[in-house]
């Protein structure tokens, strides 16, 4: 039984059905969006935005704190929403899709402003002397943004904050697996009385973002696969759009001889199992120096046999939240079972449970040949492998197509940032699971096939804007130097000029 499907049409009109992951039962229908719906709702975001973009960012602020006021005010319809979709425990729907997305909102109405500011920059050399430079940041205009169903409020509410801070307005496409969040923070935004038509959901499946792409937005920031990631790549380069791309990973961690083995087995399980595995930047791999090997798998598999899995109540591990994704999970499971990998807790589905539930799971006997340490499969398994020493384990943690995110875990913290650098991912944390994403000041982004560009950070927010240089004469009057007319004197002179900037040493450190 799909999760997600399509029902009879009406002409051109599309509709879903959802069910919940967890009970099966249907919680709701949409209608996608066509191509031209996309370009209605971009045209009036067009423009609010002009609007908007006049507003200082003190007065983008106030109206940024009274979402913040609708989040705090409004949690449980936020967590509902989410827990009906997903099926993941309250606990992480409040501290995923709630905190961190307070957190978000709190951070960039506070720092937008200083983030953002007009920069004056010194000048080098000579030009110094006439000339001023300063960088503003302007508003690129309408971003399309596409967001995924593993966290469908904070994933969307995040960039969006950036967005609408930098002056932009915001047309959403979410995951047609988990629409009625998108709806909710809709609800969110109108209730703090943001300008009508700023911030648009349109709801849909692939052909509606592929429109959302071609409706003349000026930015497209997705959140997703990497397949889809590409193609929306190629399709934002045939219109010269600029993207960002947060794509899946295959996160490495790393255990060194002198790691806490207690706070290391913690981070592991609950790195793997969080959100059902659901976490682009969550543990996938982990590699172990053999002389703790044992005792860090012991470990792992009493907290595994703990976790509680259940579909109403107290409960630690939720349902899969989309089909296609237990498909996924169970072939990479069954490739790795036939290639000699050893299962210690798990292994399949919880038939003891009626909706989408795999079991929280330990593997060991892993190597790269199997899809379990190669593909991103976005499961609740730790996957083990023994290692001769640290440096055998960041060979291994850089082999891989993927580079989103890590950890590396020992009680030398120097060293485990010495380890940390040489790992050729996005980011990695240092005796903790990976929270990058939920540190506002630090920018979030992938090498190789885990994405393009950095979102959130300065970095991030200043994406949602053009970096315009401004240079102006220090003076604005007399003759342009170097101008009309060419003269043989003029020539001989530069050629001297050259000579007594950039011919010695002295003269190039002083110019």
């Amino acid at each position: 039984m799909a999760i997600v499907e399509a029902l009879e049409t009406e002409g051109s009109r599309r509709r879903m059905q959802v069910r919940s992951p967890a009970s099966l039962e249907p919680i709701g229908e949409f209608e996608c969006a066509d191509a031209d719906q996309v370009r209605a709702a971009v045209e009036r975001a067009r423009v609010a935005q002009r609007e908007w973009a006049t507003r200082s960012f003190d007065e983008r602020s106030e109206m940024l704190m009274r979402l913040l006021d609708q989040f705090v005010k409004r949690q449980d319809e936020i967590i509902d929403a989410v827990v009906a979709e997903t099926g993941k425990p309250r606990t992480e729907a409040i501290g995923m899709e709630v905190f961190s997305s307070c957190d978000a909102i709190s951070y960039y109405a506070k720092h937008a402003k200083e983030i953002l500011a007009p920069q004056k920059r010194k000048l080098h050399g000579v030009m110094r002397l006439t000339k001023s430079l300063r960088v503003i940041y302007q508003p690129l205009g309408v971003v399309g943004l596409i967001t995924p169903w593993n966290g469908p409020v904070v994933l969307a509410a995040t960039p969006l904050v950036q967005a609408l801070m930098a002056g932009n307005a915001v047309v959403h496409k979410p995951s047609e697996v988990t629409p009625l969040s998108a709806l909710v923070l809709a609800s969110l935004v109108e209730g703090a009385g943001f300008p009508k038509h700023l911030y648009q959901v349109v709801q849909g499946d692939g052909a509606s973002g592929a429109a959302l792409i071609e409706s003349g937005v000026d930015k497209i920031a997705f959140t997703g696969s990497v397949a889809t990631g590409r193609k929306v790549a190629e399709a934002c380069a045939r219109r010269l759009l600029p993207f960002t791309l947060e794509l899946g990973g295959k996160d490495a961690m790393i255990v060194c001889a002198d790691a806490d083995l207690d706070r290391a087995a913690h981070g592991a399980v609950l790195g793997s199992c969080m959100n059902t595995g659901h976490y682009c930047c969550g543990t996938e791999r982990v590699y172990v120096v053999e002389s703790v090997y044992d005792a860090f798998v012991e470990k792992v598999v009493a907290r595994t046999k703990q976790l509680r899995q259940a579909d109403c109540g107290e409960f630690d591990v939720g349902s899969v939240f989309w089909d296609p994704q237990l498909d996924i999970i169970e072939s990479h499971m069954a490739d790795a079972v036939a290639k000699g990998a050893r299962v210690l807790v798990g292994g399949g589905r919880n038939s003891a449970l009626k909706g989408l539930y795999f079991e929280p799971t330990v593997v060991t006997e892993v190597d790269h040949d199997m899809d379990l340490m190669t593909k991103e499969t976005f499961g609740p398994i730790v996957a083990i492998k023994k290692v001769r020493d640290e440096e055998e384990a960041i060979r291994l943690a850089n082999d891989s197509e993927y580079g989103l995110s890590g950890t590396v875990w020992t009680t030398d913290t120097e060293r485990g940032i010495e380890i940390a650098s040489r790992i050729h991912t996005g980011g990695v944390c240092v005796n903790d699971m990976t929270l990058t994403y939920g540190v506002p000041e630090a920018p979030f982004g992938g090498r190789k096939n885990s994405g393009l560009g950095q979102v959130n950070g300065p970095e991030g927010l200043r994406g949602y804007c053009h970096a315009q240089p401004i240079i102006a004469d220090r003076k604005g009057k007399g003759n342009i130097q170097g101008g009309y007319p060419y003269t043989r004197k003029a020539e001989d002179g530069m050629q001297k000029f050259i000579r007594l900037l950039f011919g010695t040493r002295l003269a190039r450190w002083l110019s």
